[in-house]
């Protein structure tokens, strides 16, 4: 049930439960910026200067902080700020057997994408002990207040395959591969109890291995397919350090998009100055739209009227029963000063036009 002018409405989560939630549910994509001291530890665990305790304490406090700073803000949908990853996709890696590391062709100067680690298929594909998703998730789970919504994202197997390289080796094989530790993730969510669960899909924005927009689409719903209760995609332009990797133009991805599998999409829209919000007329008659209303590859703090302008730009497009509220991408491109502030940002601005709903 929902209702667009009172102050509840009803989600479901993968179980079928029913989750109360306000009307303009707030939420963050994923990532969350890291605390000062947790980036200064992470390069004495690269060292090894740091026992088995030591680590999961790190980790451990570093989950609380997130959790309070979205506590703190308002946010009505947890997540665990992919902390333990760092940097998004690329710590999951780790899990996988069949790659060999494929040395950057450069080291020096700014950070980008061609810095970002490779790799080359050399096996068959497998995680035999998961991505530690789950692990993230139950972790989330214990400390988060009992009853509060949560979500866990996890890259999907597009954006796997975008910095895997295929030569002499069979697309087909390495994406089936891919699909099948993705979903197993997802599987193990669902057991865990996720209230729902979002698939992170810039590869959609970037193809990989040649494919059109419908191969692409149809190994994302290989993905999903048969899962039930509240699945998301995010689709992303990129944010490696706060750059995008691919043309931002949002209406040639609707081939791609529209046919998802899924109930919800999470699409960026702050840093591209609300252009294209049309597309979400048709979008929204199929899915529920979670808006990016903060640019998080800014450092720009936006008001929280600022943020209302942009949500009543969205309700223009989609009804309020349909929408939920977000920043464009993860915080982790952030320092930690300026997500808060961006993050309080965002729910202070949805709650004013919360009141205005309310009021008419």
């Amino acid at each position: 049930g929902c209702s667009c002018g009172n102050k509840i409405h009803f989600d479901h989560d993968l179980s079928g439960r029913k989750t109360m939630l306000p009307v303009l549910p707030t939420m963050g994509v994923g990532s969350y910026a890291s605390p000062g001291w947790l980036v200064s530890a992470r390069k004495m665990l690269r060292r090894g200067e740091l026992g088995e305790h030591d680590i999961e304490e790190l980790f451990d406090d570093a989950l609380t902080i997130c959790i309070s700073d979205q506590l703190e803000a308002g946010v009505d949908i947890l997540t665990d700020g992919e902390l333990r990853r760092q940097r998004f996709v690329f710590k999951l890696y780790d899990a996988l057997e069949g790659l060999e590391r494929v040395e950057p062709l450069r080291r020096g100067g700014v950070s980008g994408y061609d810095m970002a680690p490779h790799f080359a298929r050399v096996d068959s594909l497998s995680a035999p002990d998961g991505l530690g998703v789950v692990q993230d998730f139950s972790a989330l789970k214990d400390k988060a207040p009992p009853g509060h919504p949560l979500k866990s994202a996890l890259p999907g197997p597009l954006t796997f395959a975008s910095f895997i390289d295929v030569s002499g080796s069979s697309v087909s094989d390495l994406l089936t591969e891919l699909v099948t530790i993705v979903r197993a993730e997802i599987e193990g969510l669902i057991d865990a109890g996720a209230d729902f669960v979002q698939l992170d899909e810039p590869g959609l924005t970037n193809l990989p291995l040649e494919l059109a927009a419908e191969e692409a689409a149809a190994v994302v719903n290989r993905t999903l397919s048969g899962f039930p209760g509240k699945l998301a995609v995010h689709v992303c332009f990129g944010n490696n350090a706060g750059r995008p990797f691919a043309d931002r133009c949002m209406g040639r991805l609707i081939p791609a998009i529209e046919g998802l599998a899924c109930n919800q999409l999470v699409l960026e829209f702050a840093n591209r100055e609300m252009a294209e919000l049309d597309v979400l007329r048709a979008l929204s008659q199929r899915f529920e739209i979670a808006a990016g209303v903060v640019d998080v590859k800014n450092f720009y703090l936006e008001s929280a009227e600022r943020v209302a302008a942009r949500i009543r730009q969205c309700l223009e497009v989609v009804p309020a029963y349909k929408l939920s509220i977000t920043a464009d991408c993860g915080f982790s491109a952030l320092p930690r000063h300026s997500a808060r502030e961006k993050m309080m940002a965002l729910v202070a601005g949805t709650r004013l036009v919360r009141d205005e709903l309310e009021g008419g």
